[in-house]
C-alpha cells in the first residue's frame, strides 16, 4: 500500500506509491492512444475497467454496460486506496500515514475524441454534475480532508491515455498550497469582513484589462501573477464556496465559460497541453481538537477553477524558488484571447 510522509521541513506531504511503478506500457506511454477496442475507456470497454462507481445512462441497463454518457470508476492503478486507517504516526522525528484516499476516473465521453473545446455543452453539464455528486460523495468519508479534481490533457500536462477524462484524488491531509489559500482567505475576511477573492474580481471587473469573458454566472480572468503564459482562472461571479451546490441553470453557464475558455486557447497556443485543476473547499467535518475547523469556510472562501497551459518548463530557478517566470504579461494574453473570442463570434454571426 502506499504511503503518505510529510517533508518535516516544510509543510509539505507526499504520496509514496511505488507500486504505480509496475504499471502496464500500454498505460504509462505518453503517445495518442487509440479508440475502439483498444481503449480501455471507450464504449463497449466496460469490461476492462474495475466495477463502475457512477454512471449517467439515460436509456436505463445495468451497470457496467453500454448506453452511458459519463462514466466513473475507480483508477486501475491508484495512487491511494479507500481501505485502512488514516491515523498519523511518527518515525523518529518523521510523520507519516497510510496512503488512505480514493483516486477515481471520470470518463467524460463515450466518444474517443471528444474535447471539452468542442462542447456542446450539455455533454460539458454532465461532467461537471459528475464533480459535483462524486465530491460530495467523497466528503461523507470523515476521512478524506480534501479532494482534488483535475485534468490532465496533452503529453507535456501528465497525459497518459488521450480518451477525453478527469481525475479525482481524495486524500486524508489538506495540501500546503490549499492550506495557504485558506489561511489567506480567512484572514483577510477577519480584517475587512469581506472574501478575498470577490474584492479580486471586483477590482478586475473595474480595471477591465485582465477580464476575458464573462457570462450571468462566471468569468474568466488572466491572473493579475499568472504564473505561465495565457493562464485562466475562472470564478463564480457571485460568493460560493461549495462546488456541489451549483444548480442545473449554473452548471449550465460553467459549460458554456469551459468551452469557450479551452476554445480560445487552441488558435493563442496551437492546441497547448493543459492541466485544468479545480479548487475546491476542504472537508470541514470538525476535527479533534479544533472545534472551529475551517468553520468560516461559507464566509472567506471562493471556490475556482485554473486552466495552465503547459508552454514553458518548470526549471531550476523555479524549483529553487516557488517563483515563476512568465514571459507573456496577463494583460496582453487577456486582449489577445478577448480579440479571439470576438472574432470567432463574427464569424459565426
Amino acid at each position: 500500500m502506499s504511503e503518505l510522509r510529510k517533508d518535516p521541513i516544510v509543510d509539505r506531504w507526499v504520496i509514496i506509491a511505488a507500486e504505480r511503478g509496475r504499471r502496464p506500457t500500454d498505460i504509462t506511454t505518453s503517445q495518442a492512444t487509440p479508440g475502439g477496442a483498444a481503449c480501455p475507456l471507450c464504449e463497449g470497454n466496460e469490461r476492462m475497467t474495475p466495477p463502475e462507481i457512477w454512471a449517467l445512462r439515460p436509456g436505463g441497463g445495468p451497470p457496467n454496460s453500454p448506453g452511458w454518457q459519463v462514466r466513473v470508476v475507480p483508477n486501475k492503478y491508484p495512487a491511494l486506496r479507500v481501505e485502512g486507517d488514516a491515523t498519523r504516526r511518527g518515525l523518529g522525528m518523521f510523520d507519516l500515514m497510510a496512503g488512505v484516499g480514493a483516486h477515481e476516473i471520470v470518463i467524460e465521453n463515450p466518444d474517443h475524441d471528444w474535447r471539452i473545446a468542442d462542447g456542446p455543452p450539455e455533454a460539458i453539464q454532465r461532467v461537471v454534475l459528475a464533480w459535483q455528486l462524486r465530491l460530495a460523495d467523497l466528503y461523507r468519508d470523515q476521512r478524506l480532508r480534501y479532494c482534488v479534481i483535475f485534468r490532465n490533457r496533452g503529453a507535456e500536462a501528465g497525459e497518459m491515455i488521450s480518451h477525453p477524462l478527469s481525475q479525482i484524488m481524495a486524500i486524508p491531509v489538506v495540501p500546503g498550497r490549499v492550506k495557504s489559500k485558506l489561511h489567506s482567505a480567512r484572514e483577510y475576511y477577519a480584517r475587512k469582513e469581506r472574501c478575498i477573492f470577490c474584492d479580486i474580481l471586483a477590482q478586475e471587473i473595474a480595471l477591465a484589462e485582465r477580464v476575458v469573458i464573462e457570462n450571468g454566472h462566471f468569468i474568466a480572468i488572466a491572473p493579475f501573477a499568472s504564473r505561465f503564459p495565457f493562464e485562466l482562472t475562472i470564478y463564480p461571479r457571485s460568493h460560493a464556496h461549495d462546488l456541489t451546490a451549483m444548480d442545473e441553470p449554473t452548471r449550465a453557464a460553467l459549460a458554456e465559460m469551459l468551452n469557450l475558455c479551452l476554445h480560445a486557447l487552441r488558435p493563442a497556443l496551437s492546441t497547448p497541453a493543459y492541466n485544468l485543476v479545480l479548487n475546491v473547499a476542504p472537508n470541514a467535518v470538525p476535527r479533534p481538537g479544533k472545534a472551529d475547523y475551517w468553520s468560516t469556510l461559507h464566509l472567506d472562501y471562493h471556490w475556482h477553477i485554473e486552466i495552465l497551459p503547459r508552454v514553458t518548463s518548470v526549471a531550476g530557478f523555479e524549483w529553487g524558488t516557488g517563483f515563476y517566470i512568465n514571459p507573456v504579461s496577463p494583460e496582453d494574453a487577456a486582449r489577445y484571447l478577448r480579440e479571439t473570442l470576438a472574432s470567432a463570434r463574427r464569424g459565426e454571426s
